[in-house]
């Protein structure tokens, strides 16, 4: 069958189908979609029928770049002979324009494949299938970027999850999961959803950022980077605070990366964000309820298992629930050195959410007991934000120092002093150190580490570049 024919028939089909799919929406099929539109979509059934053996092992295993490069070449070849035959009078940009497609469509992830491929887009967020944001350099931005339909959305939602053996319907509507590179991906479809499937993917540095980056970005200082790295050699226990979005997960892969090469460090997620580049690295990963609702592991069981797996530091990627028991005594049980991250507005704010959480893991604690395990097991929190200009930055380096009467006491190390706005719309400001030396002092010097004491000076501040 000729290319022209199959053409008219996948275009009679969509339009057949779009017509069932949405009778009483009023909505018409656009005039003004891409000219070429049909004819990618018969070139795509072409690929999978040539190809659909190499694809299917390709989505199923996830593959290495190696091996998805000779696919990608594959199809290329493959579309440029069917255009060749068929309809040589193609332009070079729109066949060009046509195989960058049909290849995203059958080796990536459609539409959405250009911007995967673009490292300075840190986030994607599909509202519905002409609704596609992204997070540029810390600022939201609309695209260009259109799906044809709702289940061309969810196809794509579809390779992504199916090689994880996770699965998304009417009756599991939401579903959480993580692409080959480690980006995090959230989807949810209706009736959820009311708009449509929705896809939220955050993406990670490729290379975690190395301390120097992140000071060239502002998001602190060298006397802080120097302090932060102290603490962790000394084994402090550390938890980073801030809210989402606010660089929690880069801020704990710079504190993981000071941990000597010769500790063994479990690490426990519920999806796997982290980049720890020792050798002996044991990475775990909670799993999710099957179809049946069961099979379940969770961050808890995780943490619990970890403290008979001879940890030297437990890495806990994110305490959301009554995991946060079972990390406060780890870490009072000398399991020293441990880190973990924390969703709060403030440090006090971690502080009250941390007891919340211990309350959730169904423990009829006193109050008092509760916080005499907080204050007894975190020594430094790390609070980070987001600004309006898009920057994350650590504004806060708080001691906890201990329980007076019912009350934690804290003691601010460091902080960030903002002090206005430049002409591009940058927030300005300064690190600067409040005067007082940590409590846990007597910690870093038994550990060998002997930091300045102009470290600690209150005139102490670095202007952000």
């Amino acid at each position: 069958m000729s290319l022209l024919r199959r053409l008219e028939q996948v275009k009679e089909a969509s339009e057949t189908h779009f017509a069932q799919e949405n009778p009483r929406s009023g909505r018409k099929i656009q005039k003004n979609r891409d000219r070429y539109e049909d004819l990618k979509m018969t070139l795509h059934h072409r690929v999978v029928e040539e190809l659909g053996q190499d694809l299917q092992a390709s989505h199923t295993e996830g593959g290495n770049s190696g091996e998805r490069e000779k696919l990608e070449d594959k199809v290329k070849d493959l579309v440029q002979e069917i255009l060749n035959e068929e309809m040589p009078s193609l332009s070079a940009a729109d066949r060009e324009e046509i195989i960058r497609e049909v290849v995203a469509e059958a080796v990536g992830y459609g539409p959405i494949h250009a911007l995967l491929e673009d490292e300075e887009i840190s986030e994607i967020m599909v509202n519905d299938s002409k609704c596609v944001y992204i997070e540029k350099k810390g600022r939201l931005e609309p695209t260009k970027v259109v799906f044809r339909d709702e289940d061309h959305v969810l196809q794509v939602i579809e390779k992504i999850v199916a090689p994880l053996g996770r699965r998304i319907d009417e009756s599991t509507p939401m579903v959480d999961a993580r692409l080959p590179d480690g980006s995090r991906v959230n989807a949810i479809i209706p009736p959820l959803a009311l708009r449509g499937p929705s896809l939220t993917i955050r993406k990670f540095a490729r290379d975690p950022f190395t301390v120097e980056e992140l000071i060239s970005m502002g998001t602190l200082n060298s006397e802080i980077a120097e302090f932060l790295k102290a603490c962790v050699e000394a084994r402090i226990n550390i938890i980073v605070s801030g809210g989402t979005g606010s660089g929690k997960t880069t801020t704990l892969n710079l504190l993981s990366s000071f941990i000597p090469e010769h500790e063994r460090i479990i690490s426990i997620e519920d999806a796997a964000e982290l980049q720890l580049r020792q050798e002996h690295v044991v990475p775990l990963e909670a799993r999710p309820p099957n179809v049946e609702g069961k099979g379940e592991i969770t961050i808890r069981d995780l943490v619990r298992n970890s403290l008979r797996m001879r940890p030297d530091r437990i890495v806990v990627g994110e305490v959301r629930g009554g995991e946060a028991l079972d990390m406060l005594q780890a870490m009072n049980t000398g399991h020293d050195g441990s880190l973990t991250t924390g969703h709060a507005n403030s440090p006090r704010d971690m502080l009250s959410r941390l007891e919340t959480m211990v309350l959730m893991a169904g423990m009829d604690l006193p109050v008092r007991a509760v916080r005499e395990q907080i204050s007894s097991a975190i020594d430094l929190i790390v609070h980070q934000a987001r600004f309006r200009d898009g920057s994350r930055k650590i504004t806060h380096l708080t001691e906890v120092l201990g329980l007076e009467g019912d009350v934690i006491v804290l003691q601010e190390l460091y902080r960030f002093q903002q002090e206005g706005v430049d002409e591009e719309g940058r927030i300005t400001g300064s690190f600067v150190a409040t005067g007082i030396r940590p409590k846990f002092s007597d910690r870093l010097e038994a550990a060998g580490i002997t930091l300045p004491a102009s470290l600690f000076e209150s005139d102490n501040a670095l202007k952000l570049v």
